[in-house]
């Protein structure tokens, strides 16, 4: 249970900072520059209050979503055993 809820949860953060990120970066994709700081608000699940910023450079940002799939596919693969045993 306690799996599915960190999936849950990683999965609604990766798509807000997705379309945090669609909506802050400019459409030239084939210039963007490694070392270019991005800074992304990143609200808190359940509240539209609470956020924090989050500055990272731009291969900061790929490395996070990388491992932010690796992780949900990583999760959606898993069996789990439900029998309690």
């Amino acid at each position: 249970m306690k799996k599915l809820i960190l999936v849950a949860t990683l999965a609604s953060v990766a798509g807000a900072a997705a379309a945090g990120a669609m909506a802050q970066q400019p459409a030239q994709k084939g210039s963007e520059d490694p070392d270019r700081m991005i800074c992304r608000r990143i609200t808190q699940t359940g509240s539209r209050l609470q956020g924090e910023r989050v500055c990272m450079t731009a291969a900061q940002w790929a490395e996070q979503r990388r491992i932010q799939r690796s992780d949900i596919e990583h999760a959606q693969t898993t069996i789990i055993d439900h029998s309690g045993g």
